[in-house]
C-alpha cells in the first residue's frame, strides 16, 4: 500500500469534522466559522509575477489541518489584483475571471481568522508568505512572524534523494497525486498531503521534532484583530483539456532532472535552495524574459541573500547545468546558445559559460579517469585510447555502429562527423574503403580499426593525458576484408540480422517513444529495440538469441 493510501485509510477513521463546502456559485457568500486552534494552515499563492513588493496575488488557498495534518478545512478564491494578472498561462488564470473578484483588502480578514494561531506551511514558504506579508501591509496591517515549515526545504530532510525540489518532484516521491498544479488549491491540496506524509511515523522516518512542536508555539503568537467582511468568493473556472506543450528546447531539457544539490556542491550558499527553484522554473521554457530577469533582484531580497551569496548561486547554477549538459560528452548548439542566454540574463559575460564549461568537464574527465580498468598483459591493439580523444564512424551495421557510439560517449571518447588531423581512430568495417572519412583518415595517417578492435579499445579506455593533448598519427591498418562484416553480424541461432534504422524507427513510433525522422539514432531507443526483439550484442558486436530475464 502507498502512502496515499495509508494516509487516505488514517483520515476515514478520524473523527475529524467534515470539510466544510466551497460556495457552488461565485455570486455566494461564505460563511463564518470558528477555527479551532492548533494545527497547521496551509497556504499557497497563485501571483502576477515573481517579486512580492511588486506583484500582487491573484488566488490564495487556505487548508485548515490538525497537528498531525490531517485536513479539517479548506478555503479558496481568486483576488482582484487592481491591475494586469500576469502570465495567464503559467496560472491559467484570466482577467475576467477576477473582474468581480474582492480585492486582498477586502478578504484580509478572512484571511486573518484562518492562519491565526496555527503554524503556517506552504512549499517554498518564503515566497508565499513574502507575498501575503506584503499584502496585509497594503492593506495597513502588520502579518506577524509566525512559526512556519516549508515543505519544500523539509524535503532534503525526509526526501533526500531527489534531483529537483519542486512541488510535483516532493509529491511524485511520495506517491501524492498533483492534481490541478498552479492552482491555489490543488497546490495546496498536495502541500497538505505533503505535510501529513512528513508527520506520518510510516513514511520512512520519524519526524522531527520541531515540526510536531510548531502548532504549540504557534497558538503563543498574537495576531492582529482584523474585522471579517461578508465576502463574495470567486472561484475559477473548471480547467479545460490539458494543452499539448511545446518541445522543450536544450535548456529545458536539463533543468527538468538537474540535481539542485549539484549547484550547492559547487558553491551555491545553502539557504538559496529556494530561490534557484524558482530560478530553474524561469528557465523551463528555455528563456528567461527581460521582465523574469528584473525580478530576480526582488527574488533575492524576498530570501535575504546578499549580492555575494547571489553571485555564488548563480555560478554553483550554471555549473551544475555545464555539468549535465556534458554528460553526454558534447554540448549542442542549441544548449550552449542557451547557455549563454541564461548567463546573460543573469548577469554574467559570455566568457563565463565557456569557463564553466571547461571546468565542469575537466572535472568529469577526472572523474572518469579514475575509473579506467589497467592494460591486460600483454596488451595486442598498440595506444589506447584516452578520454577526450576524437573518434569518427564510417560504414558498419547501424544498430552495431549506435552501440558503439553510445560506449564511446559514455566513457568520454567524443564522437565526431567527420575526420581531421586530431581524429584519433576511424572505425570501418571494410566494406567501402572509398568513402569521404576512409579517404580522409588515409591522407591524415588516422589510425584505422575494425568494430572488434574499437570494441576492446573503448572498453579500456585509459586517462587524458596531462598538459597539452597531443595526437601521433598511428600506422594505417588496412580495411578489413568485408568477410569480418559478416562474422559480426551473425547470429548463432536464427540467423535474424539486426533491423536497419528505417525498422527501429517505425517500431520506436509505435510504441509512443520518440525518435527524429534522421540523425544518429538514441542508444537508448536502439537497446530497447534489441531487448523487445530477444537480440543482445556482446562487446565483439556478435547477436545472438537471449532471454530477457537474465
Amino acid at each position: 500500500m502507498g502512502i496515499l493510501d495509508r494516509i487516505r485509510g488514517r483520515l476515514r477513521t478520524t473523527n475529524a469534522p467534515p470539510l466544510p463546502r466551497q460556495p457552488d456559485d461565485a455570486g455566494q457568500t461564505t460563511a463564518s466559522f470558528a477555527t479551532p486552534v492548533g494545527g497547521f494552515a496551509v497556504v499557497d499563492v497563485e501571483t502576477t509575477g515573481l517579486v512580492a513588493s511588486r506583484d500582487r496575488v491573484v488566488e490564495v488557498a487556505v487548508i485548515a489541518t490538525d497537528p498531525f495534518g490531517r485536513v479539517v478545512d479548506e478555503w479558496t478564491t481568486l483576488v482582484n489584483p487592481g491591475g494586469p494578472v500576469g502570465a495567464t498561462k503559467v496560472h491559467g488564470i484570466t482577467a475576467g475571471e477576477v473582474r468581480r473578484a474582492p480585492r486582498f483588502a477586502e478578504l484580509i480578514g478572512e484571511m486573518n481568522a484562518r492562519l491565526a494561531g496555527r503554524a503556517l506551511v506552504a512549499h517554498n514558504a518564503r515566497f508565499d508568505l513574502g507575498f501575503l506579508g506584503n499584502e496585509y501591509e497594503r492593506a495597513g496591517w502588520a502579518m506577524p512572524t509566525s512559526p512556519h515549515l516549508c515543505t519544500l526545504e523539509a524535503s532534503w530532510i525526509y526526501l533526500p534523494r531527489l534531483d529537483r525540489r519542486r512541488l510535483s518532484d516532493c509529491c511524485w516521491a511520495a506517491g501524492i497525486r498533483l492534481d490541478n498544479a498552479h492552482s491555489a488549491l490543488g497546490d495546496a491540496r498536495a502541500t497538505a498531503t505533503l505535510l501529513m506524509s512528513y508527520l506520518d511515523r510510516n513514511f520512512g522516518r520519524l519526524p522531527e521534532p520541531d515540526h510536531l512542536h510548531l502548532p504549540a508555539h504557534a497558538a503563543q503568537v498574537t495576531w492582529p484583530v482584523i474585522p471579517r467582511q461578508a465576502l463574495n468568493v470567486t472561484l475559477r473556472r473548471p480547467a479545460g483539456p490539458t494543452p499539448i506543450p511545446a518541445e522543450a528546447g536544450g535548456l529545458a531539457a536539463l533543468l527538468d532532472d538537474l540535481p539542485l544539490s549539484s549547484a550547492i556542491e559547487e558553491g551555491a550558499p545553502t539557504n538559496t535552495t529556494g530561490y534557484l527553484e524558482l530560478l530553474a522554473e524561469a528557465l523551463e521554457d528555455g528563456v528567461l524574459t527581460d521582465d523574469e530577469a528584473a525580478s530576480l533582484a526582488g527574488l533575492a531580497k524576498t530570501y535575504s541573500l546578499s549580492r555575494g551569496q547571489v553571485d555564488a548561486a548563480h555560478r554553483g547554477f550554471l555549473l551544475a547545468l555545464a555539468h549535465k549538459a556534458i554528460e553526454d560528452g558534447k554540448v549542442t548548439r542549441d544548449e550552449r546558445q542557451e547557455l549563454l542566454a541564461a548567463a546573460q540574463a543573469i548577469g554574467f559575460t559570455d566568457g563565463i559559460v565557456k569557463a564553466v564549461l571547461d571546468e565542469a568537464r575537466t572535472a568529469l574527465t577526472e572523474q572518469r579517469g579514475k575509473g579506467c580498468l589497467p592494460l591486460p598483459d600483454p596488451w595486442p591493439h598498440g595506444e589506447p585510447l584516452r578520454i577526450g580523444e576524437g573518434v569518427a564512424f564510417t560504414g558498419c551495421d547501424e544498430l552495431l555502429r549506435a552501440r558503439l557510439e553510445g560506449r564511446a560517449q559514455a566513457v568520454g571518447l567524443r564522437v565526431t562527423g567527420s575526420v581531421s588531423r586530431k581524429t584519433a581512430v576511424l572505425v570501418t568495417d571494410g566494406v567501402n574503403p572509398y568513402t569521404t572519412k576512409a579517404q580522409a583518415a588515409r591522407e591524415f595517417k588516422t589510425r584505422i580499426v575494425t568494430p572488434e578492435v574499437f570494441a576492446e579499445l573503448v572498453h579500456y579506455v585509459q586517462p587524458a593525458k596531462t598538459g597539452p593533448a597531443t595526437h601521433t598519427p598511428a600506422t594505417t591498418v588496412p580495411p578489413p576484408a568485408p568477410a569480418t562484416t559478416a562474422q559480426m553480424v551473425a547470429t548463432t541461432t536464427d540467423s535474424t540480422l539486426p533491423a536497419p534504422g528505417t525498422t527501429i524507427r517505425a517500431w520506436a513510433r509505435a510504441n509512443g517513444l520518440p525518435v527524429g525522422v534522421r540523425g544518429r539514432l538514441a542508444t537508448e531507443i536502439v537497446d530497447a529495440y534489441a531487448v523487445a526483439h530477444r537480440l543482445d550484442m556482446d562487446p565483439t558486436g556478435d547477436t545472438a538469441a537471449r532471454n530477457p530475464l537474465s
